[in-house]
C-alpha cells in the first residue's frame, strides 16, 4: 500500500517537472525572439528626463494601442516610466528596473530607445554607483531566490 503512493507520487512530480520544463523552455523562445526583435529596431537618441515615476498603464499616457497590446499581468502592476522631453515632443517612455534606477532626473542623457521602451542608457552624468558591502551583496542575491518560491 505504502509503496504505491510513493510510485503514485513520484510519477506525479516527473510529470510536474517536466511540464516546467517544457514550459521554461517555450518562455525563453519567446523572449529570445522579442530581444532580436528589440535589438533590431533599437536607436541612439538624446533625450531630457523631465521625470520618472512607477504607476499604473491606466493612468499613463500611452498610445490606445500600446495599452491594449500589453498582457493583463503589466495592467494590473505599477509600471516603471520616464516622461522625456524628445525633440520637440514630451513623451511617456516604458523601461526595465535596472534601467530605471539608473536614469536621471533632470538631465540631458543619450538612451537606445525601441519605440517606446528605453533600452540601455548610453552617456550622460549619471548618479555613482555605491559601492555595496559583502552583506548587502548576499542579501541582494538572496532577495531574487526568495521571490521566485513566492
Amino acid at each position: 500500500m505504502n509503496w504505491t503512493i510513493f510510485f503514485i507520487v513520484l510519477a506525479v512530480l516527473a510529470v510536474l517537472i517536466a511540464g516546467l520544463y517544457f514550459w521554461g523552455r517555450n518562455l525563453q523562445k519567446k523572449y529570445d525572439s522579442q530581444q532580436q526583435l528589440i535589438n533590431q529596431h533599437k536607436q541612439a537618441m538624446s533625450i531630457f528626463v523631465i521625470d520618472k515615476k512607477r504607476d499604473h498603464v491606466s493612468n499613463l499616457k500611452l498610445p490606445k494601442q500600446v495599452k491594449e497590446q500589453l498582457p493583463w499581468i503589466y495592467k494590473k502592476r505599477k509600471m516603471p516610466v520616464v516622461i522625456a522631453k524628445i525633440g520637440p515632443q514630451i513623451q511617456t517612455l516604458m523601461c526595465d528596473e535596472k534601467i530605471y534606477n539608473s536614469i536621471p532626473v533632470k538631465k540631458q542623457i543619450k538612451v537606445e530607445l525601441a519605440g517606446i521602451l528605453v533600452v540601455n542608457v548610453l552617456s550622460g552624468k549619471l548618479p555613482e554607483v555605491k559601492k555595496k558591502g559583502f552583506i548587502s551583496q548576499l542579501k541582494d542575491k538572496a532577495m531574487p531566490a526568495k521571490a521566485d518560491k513566492k
